[in-house]
């Protein structure tokens, strides 16, 4: 178990009724009502049946195979389920169906299905995808959700039938007023995150296709729009790429801005309610890795964007990364935090970001709580692409986890080992974080090695009571190396190279690990099947050191870390490599798409990847830590890794844990754990 700035939490725990702030309170009622159990995505729940005294006894309640929800079964299943009423909904399976169950038997209700035919099977976000949205005025109950296809669907919450009063049957095309021209059939714009649906509004993102090579700098552009959740009309659409005469416009220098795509809200949207205001975490624009088509800070891309809620006019934005080239998406949720800082209480906005910084500002105002200063970074030198001078570096909290490539970070197991890696990494460019991509050459560097994606699309939770952020994260060397893409492939200058002799990428859409674009899983995986930490390797070990995978719990009232700790036994071609055969390996972490739930007094997070665990079987865990120092609390098994992530409601005096499993030759699976009796 790691420790990094161990702090007694007894002060920490013990915070006056009056310092609390009325924000994010977690879910509430013992229900489940939205993909992060609040607008503000804390993804906390007081219930406290289960505990550090009986997670062990955890067992199966019930199990919902998906196999048959589509024409074939799904192997990336990363649905968090909800609960309201009793009902458990998710969306399932290849065709992403709809289904209610019974909240306490899992016994299906209803199920509906849409077939999209050649649209479905064009859309570049297909599969279940992580989720939908339930709405209520306390009469009329309503599922949101949005198909592979890229439309909004309202359904009767009892019924599952089409609400006939909203859009045209029930459907609002997301693909037409756009403020673009697209193919209805081959638009390349569809969603893998949840609606989120705040008073009367319904807000959606947009996502692209998976992979870090676009056909063409021309990509849709990623639009944010607000819909009537009663009729479907449009509200209000924020261009994520300004327009001509809009604030941030003059950041696209010679009139990129005209022709430039993505810049999509692919991540979850968090929204606070009270002060009215919706939290945009935009992605980069086309492309992930070379930006030369498109000089200048290029907004709103990789800014957190602060929306008016019936208006969607701009409030504020920060800028996290200026005119990204390293695929720094923000990725994940929002977390709307009421924090205390220096006796004085602050409605926050905490942002976990793949860069390992953990952003925190004012969400009223968007100033940051604490300093973050503009620093010099290295200027590359790839043909024809624009660097920006600076980047923002957060001053509080500390990065949470590795930030590119040192040679202190090598594999030192032994020191054969150690020479080694000093060795491979002679082939690659390293150094610290935004050291910009190289062009591969066989004669020069293959590529720069980066540590990957920290924290991605799942993201992390929050204790409304102690104020502490619960952030999982994973790391491992990746090479990224630019290279002229073939004839016809791509109209860009330079694409991402795969022939990196002794490189290994891994995450793609059939990977194990999670799959998605490359923004939108794992980077840094070893063998997906394993959950090794780490695309380059030594002797099949992964070049650097581990943890490969943590939890930070940080304090957010200081802009501290309080611990943190390896997540994820270490994997088997860790554990039984011949190189490290007589060595007793602590626990390393594994990779995977993970965020954590928090209880009343537990974090609670399953695995990514597979190992043999001490019974025998194939499979991983569920595991329970202490909140106050991340000692183990608990584990029980599931047959496949946590692939979506998990939440908890009580029911006729139970608590349940239901968690989304998938990966490997394992295929879709939710299940529901509660205690004995």
């Amino acid at each position: 178990m790691m420790r990094l700035g161990q702090t007694c939490l007894a002060t920490v725990m013990v915070i006056s009724a009056s310092a609390l702030l009325l924000g994010q309170s977690g879910a509430t009622n013992g229900e489940w009502p939205t993909y992060g159990g609040d607008l503000g995505h804390t993804r906390y729940s007081s219930l406290a049946q289960i505990d550090a005294s009986n997670f062990n006894k955890l067992e199966i309640a019930w199990r919902f195979k998906t196999d048959s929800l589509g024409p074939r079964p799904e192997y990336q299943f990363e649905s968090t389920p909800l609960m309201a009423k009793g009902v458990l909904y998710s969306t399932a399976g290849s065709r992403r169906a709809v289904v209610a169950l019974d909240a306490g038997t899992g016994e299906m209700l209803w199920m509906h299905s849409e077939n999209e035919g050649a649209r479905g099977a064009n859309a570049p976000r297909q599969l279940s995808g992580r989720g939908l949205a339930y709405w209520t005025d306390g009469r009329d109950a309503r599922i949101l959700y949005v198909t592979p296809g890229y439309r909004l669907i309202a359904l009767d919450a009892k019924t599952g039938v089409p609400i006939a009063g909203f859009g045209k049957n029930g459907v609002v095309d997301l693909k037409l007023d756009d403020d673009q021209e697209m193919d209805l059939i081959t638009g390349e714009v569809g969603l893998h995150s949840t609606p989120t649906v705040a008073k009367n509004v319904v807000i959606i993102g947009a996502a692209h296709k998976t992979g870090a090579n676009p056909k063409s700098r021309r990509n849709e552009k990623g639009y944010v729009r607000g819909f009537d959740v009663r009729t479907g009309k449009r509200l209000w659409i924020f261009h994520t790429i300004p327009q001509a005469g809009e604030f941030g416009n003059n950041t696209w220098e010679k009139d990129s801005w005209s022709y430039t795509g993505n810049a999509g809200v692919w991540a979850q949207i968090s929204v606070d309610e009270e002060l009215g205001l919706a939290y945009l975490p935009v992605e980069l624009p086309t492309g992930d890795y070379y930006g030369g088509h498109r000089p200048g800070n290029g907004l709103f891309g990789e800014s957190l964007v602060a929306v008016d809620l019936q208006t969607g006019k701009r409030k504020w934005h920060y800028q996290l990364v200026h005119h990204g080239i390293w695929d720094f998406d923000i990725s994940c949720a929002p977390i709307l935090v009421d924090i205390t800082v220096n006796g004085r209480p602050i409605k926050a906005v905490a942002q976990p970001t793949k860069q390992a910084f953990l952003y925190v500002f004012n969400r009223e105002t968007g100033e940051p709580v604490w300093p973050i200063e503009e620093r010099p970074v290295a200027k590359g030198d790839v043909p024809g692409e624009w660097y920006a001078p600076t980047q923002p570096f957060p001053t509080k909290p500390p990065a949470y986890d590795r930030q590119g490539v040192s040679v202190d970070d090598l594999i030192d197991f032994t020191a054969d080992l150690r020479a080694e890696a000093l060795k491979v990494v002679e082939r690659y460019k390293i150094g610290p974080i935004f050291t910009p991509p190289v062009v591969s050459k066989v004669e020069g560097p293959l590529a720069t090695l980066t540590s990957g994606f920290a924290t991605n699309w799942p993201g992390g939770s929050y204790d409304p009571e102690t104020h502490i952020a619960y952030i999982y994260s994973q790391s491992g060397a990746s090479p990224l190396g630019l290279v002229p893409p073939p004839d016809n492939m791509s109209d860009m200058n330079f694409i991402q190279g795969n022939a990196l002799s002794g490189a290994r990428r891994t995450g793609g859409s059939g990977s194990a690990a999670g799959g998605g674009r490359t923004g939108d899983a794992p980077a840094a995986a070893a063998p997906a099947a394993e959950g090794g930490g780490g695309g380059v390797n030594v002797r099949g070990l992964p070049l650097l050191k581990p943890p490969y995978a943590r939890i930070s719990a940080i304090d957010l009232n200081k802009g501290e870390i309080l611990w943190q700790i390896a997540h994820g036994e270490t994997p088997d071609n860790v554990r039984n490599n011949p190189a490290l055969k007589g060595l007793t390996i602590p626990r390393t972490g594994r990779p995977g798409l993970i965020s954590p739930l928090v209880t009343k007094t537990l974090v609670i997070a399953g695995e990514g990847g597979v190992f043999m665990t001490p019974t025998g079987q194939r499979g991983a865990m569920l595991r329970a830590y202490s909140k106050v120092d991340g000692t183990d609390a608990g584990a029980v098994y599931m047959p496949a890794p946590q692939s979506g992530s998990p939440m908890t409601y009580s029911l006729n005096g139970k608590q349940y844990i239901v968690v989304a499993t998938s990966g490997g030759n394992y295929s879709g699976e939710l299940l529901a754990f509660k205690l004995p009796g």
